[in-house]
């Protein structure tokens, strides 16, 4: 039961409650705002979502499901310029729908298994819970940076009432490609 729940519940924040909120963030954004990087030293919202992508392939289609990946990870915050927001989620969309398979498939005996993912012995949860902590942060930061680039066009509570209630889920079907 424990593990149903943890893979459930991994593959609901990977699957639906972060792409969402990614997907309002790039709507909201003008084009020019996905490259730009508040100083050199800074990524762009383009670099984090190619980013994601990698991390999420790497660990989670090569790692935990065996595939044969190759991943060039400093290229990811390499770059200066590239796909539109729209098409960089949709590549990592699908890369989230590849991944959503491989999480369906696991039982518990898998998750104690052992892996090696850069250079790191791991397990197949430890795996699974650092991509969603990963995903995390880094939707936190396209979130805040959408914030800075075009303030007041994302809310993903309403908080009436003293409850925060979810807003975020509204309107939004993650099997179609952005918009």
């Amino acid at each position: 039961m424990v593990t149903e729940l943890f893979i459930a519940r991994s593959r609901y924040w990977l699957v639906q409650e972060y792409p969402i909120k990614l997907r309002q963030c790039i709507d909201a954004l003008p084009d020019d705002a996905i490259w730009s990087r508040a100083n050199e030293s800074s990524n762009s919202i383009g670099n984090l979502l190619v980013h994601l992508a990698g991390n999420v392939t790497e660990w989670i289609l090569g790692g935990v499901g065996g595939q044969s990946v190759e991943r060039y990870r400093a290229g990811e915050f390499e770059q200066r310029d590239g796909a539109s927001g729209k098409d960089l989620l949709d590549n990592l969309l699908f890369v989230l729908r590849k991944a959503d398979e491989v999480l369906a498939g696991i039982g518990e005996q898998d998750l104690v298994r052992p892996l090696v993912i850069q250079a790191r012995e791991t397990t197949v949860l430890a795996a699974v819970y650092h991509v969603v902590e990963h995903f995390a942060m880094h939707t936190g930061q396209v979130v805040l940076l959408t914030k800075l680039h075009a303030p007041g066009s994302i809310r993903f509570y309403e908080d009436a009432g003293g409850l925060a209630k979810p807003q975020w889920h509204k309107g939004f079907d993650l099997t179609e490609p952005a918009h």
